[in-house]
């Protein structure tokens, strides 16, 4: 997303024998696979769950701006003992560039520590452009100027990681839609957002080293699910088979989620108030959208992730706090049934940033074990 402000977890800190239970208890097809490479047949397995360093990296106009600290290895580290097996790295860059779209060195070197950091903690590791002022719209006016720097941008960020293994992956972009626009795409739309995929996968790919067969992810349009199984189903032409996956978002019913505004504050069949629920978005609507990605990509060989959800917290209704933790496990069960990798969007309330300590050990339980449960039910 842009910038999420709200923290999508609640600020008590029980005891944290839970979580470390939780990362203990998960099965062998869990157990550590750090040295195994990635593709589009382990992808799901080794990845999930997995989650993101929101609010930090893609902060503008610096990293610091939206209230998080510099990432730290303790706080990587954490990431991985809770039972998180890969991490989502929204990045900005243009705040960072010269007049030509030259990346700074020093800027470069940084984001270079923290994949290092994130990888050393045995992580498999996403960094993309995210919205990054939003310079990256699919229009025709401006199809040639995004082209031209969206291929300057992902040239300079490949050759600086043309060495690094499949533990590393690229994501293209981030929720690419027309600003301020939210109803389906045109033609044009599609169009263009689809040639930006395209420039993306031909940048990479020629930049040589490890690149030629790198793991990357291409994103729907504005990451909606709709909208990808409308004009996406065509992936980008590739020189290398099988090395493509494809990025959706979820964030439904938005009254629940992310309206903070709104007085919807129950979710689910096991919601007790009318007045408090929205009327659409429940478990079978959860299992719809999903079970289209499924039918349209993954049952095709190309894998899905989820690259953000979440429900955030409305203090004023404390009741809340269950019924969003069933939301979250919900759809994180219900995303890996249906093949796809679920990446919890955080921006902080997890996992503390700087001592990696879980600050939500019973949310981090319930998401290991959604996903472990999904995966010896398939079994």
């Amino acid at each position: 997303m842009m910038r999420r402000s709200t923290q999508i977890n609640s600020a008590f800190r029980p005891a944290l024998l839970p979580v470390f239970m939780a990362a203990c208890c998960i099965s062998s097809a869990f157990a550590s696979n750090r040295l195994e490479d990635l593709n589009a047949n382990n992808a799901i397995r080794l990845m999930s769950p997995g989650t993101n360093l929101g609010n930090t990296m893609e902060a503008i106009p610096k990293e610091t701006s939206w209230g998080n600290p510099a990432p730290t290895e303790a706080y990587f580290k954490g990431v991985r003992a809770a039972g998180f097996r890969s991490i989502r790295i929204p990045i900005a860059w243009t705040q960072y560039a010269d007049a030509n779209n030259g990346i700074g060195p020093v800027w470069m070197a940084h984001v270079t520590d923290v994949v290092r950091m994130a990888l050393g903690a045995h992580l498999y590791v996403m960094i993309n452009v995210h919205w990054d002022g939003g310079w990256i719209q699919p229009t025709y006016a401006k199809q040639k100027a995004v082209t031209l720097k969206l291929r300057r941008f992902w040239s300079q960020i490949a050759k600086n990681f043309e060495d690094f293994d499949s533990h590393l992956l690229f994501a293209g972009t981030n929720e690419i839609g027309v600003e301020g626009v939210y109803g389906p795409p045109t033609p044009e739309n599609a169009e263009v957002q689809n040639g930006f995929n395209q420039t993306f996968v031909d940048t990479v790919r020629s930049s040589g080293g490890r690149n030629t067969t790198r793991m990357l992810v291409v994103q729907g349009y504005n990451t909606d699910i709709d909208a990808a199984v409308k004009v996406n189903t065509k992936m980008p032409t590739d020189s290398v088979a099988n090395r493509l996956m494809m990025e959706v978002h979820f964030y439904s019913p938005y009254n629940f989620t992310l309206n903070d505004k709104s007085d919807v504050w129950q979710w689910g069949k096991s919601a007790t108030d009318p007045k408090a629920t929205d009327t659409w978005g429940n478990e079978d609507y959860v299992d719809g959208q999903f079970a289209k990605m499924k039918a349209n990509f993954v049952d095709t060989g190309v894998p899905v992730m989820l690259g953000e959800y979440s429900a955030g917290m409305k203090a004023r209704f404390p009741g809340m706090d269950r019924y969003r933790k069933l939301w979250d496990e919900y759809v994180t069960r219900s995303a890996y049934s249906h093949g796809m990798i679920p990446m919890l969007w955080d921006t902080g309330g997890i996992i503390d940033r700087v001592t990696g300590q879980p600050k939500d050990p019973d949310l981090v339980s319930r998401l290991v074990h959604a996903v472990k449960s999904a995966d010896a039910k398939s079994r």
